[in-house]
């Protein structure tokens, strides 16, 4: 009987943005063996796109993998893991239906899976992170917006369509504020992400004009800036964050009471904010908690680089059986 050498097996992981791009080569420890990355909205049919990946791509197969590679993990919005599909994405340059996984396997003559961005980032996680050897968990990606995905009994809850765990689009306030995309009223990303960050700071600072955060320009009024103004003990950008965390903890508590998770990780730019947002989350999530659920979910930060994780949990997807 012949023994495999795992080391020497290599999977592609993709993660494909409205902007760019990444895209790398990842043996089963999780090492990166070679990166790169192109833009994605200079091309303007899907095909032109894989023909670009390609080109880039295939030289580091030759250079870094003697057999080739074992398939293609693919992180993208609106991806549907079932068809290999990118439905209706809003944020790409191709409209509509596409056929993405089949186009990846006729150029590439390997087999590829996919799954949204956020799904990604959870089986990377999984698999190289801070959720090693758990079974159920939820990821929660705070970036831009507010991603998620829900692992339960060791599985990516997919739902019955491939489009499970959209918890950033849940309501934590009926009738609150109009998203800026989806037109909903109240929703978690419209608080919870950078940009609900950014436009809570800006009311905020509108009412408090001592406030350090009218140093900065209009435009400048971001979760970083919050971030500095808060280390600095500025109360209204301290304020910023709780009210923040408080949105996301009582949502959090909904979220466990769906699907009792072990943890609850955190991910993306925003979790930079360190306790001023995890305090009160914890302290939210806890107190609209019922009692059996009490105490009993972590919430853990991310252990994957920020700039690698996306490639990480694309190739995941090779990896999952």
């Amino acid at each position: 009987m012949s023994v495999v050498d795992l080391s020497k097996q290599v999977a592609l992981g993709i993660d494909i943005g409205g902007t760019n791009t990444k895209f790398g080569l990842v043996n089963h420890r999780g090492e990166i063996l070679t990166k790169g990355s192109l833009p994605t909205d200079q091309y303007s049919t899907p095909e032109a796109f894989v023909d670009a990946l390609y080109q880039q791509i295939q030289p580091m197969i030759d250079k870094y993998s003697e057999g080739g590679i074992e398939g293609i993990g693919v992180g993208a919005p609106n991806a549907n893991y079932y068809r290999g599909t990118i439905e209706l994405a809003p944020n790409l340059p191709w409209k509509g239906v596409i056929n993405f996984a089949d186009l990846m396997k006729a150029k590439f003559e390997s087999p590829c899976k996919m799954t949204n961005d956020a799904n990604a980032a959870a089986l990377g996680e999984m698999m190289y992170g801070a959720a090693r050897g758990m079974k159920d968990f939820i990821m929660i990606t705070l970036g831009t917006g507010v991603g998620s995905g829900i692992v339960s009994g060791g599985h990516l809850i997919y739902g019955h369509d491939g489009f499970a765990g959209e918890l950033g689009h849940t309501i934590v306030k009926p009738g609150g504020r109009k998203h800026w995309s989806t037109g909903s009223e109240g929703s978690l990303e419209a608080y919870a992400s950078a940009t609900g960050i950014a436009i809570t700071a800006k009311k905020m600072r509108a009412e408090f004009p001592d406030s350090m955060l009218n140093q900065f320009p209009e435009d400048a009024i971001n979760s970083k800036t919050v971030h500095e103004c808060a280390l600095k003990e500025d109360p209204v950008a301290i304020e910023v964050f709780r009210y923040t965390g408080q949105k996301l903890g009582e949502a959090l508590a909904n979220f466990v009471m769906f699907s009792s998770p072990e943890a609850i990780l955190l991910f993306g730019g925003v979790i930079k904010a360190g306790d001023f947002i995890l305090k009160p989350a914890k302290l939210h999530m806890e107190r609209n908690l019922l009692p059996i659920f009490r105490n009993k979910v972590r919430l853990v930060f991310s252990e994957l680089d920020e700039a690698d994780a996306a490639i990480l949990g694309a190739s995941a997807l090779v990896w999952e059986k």
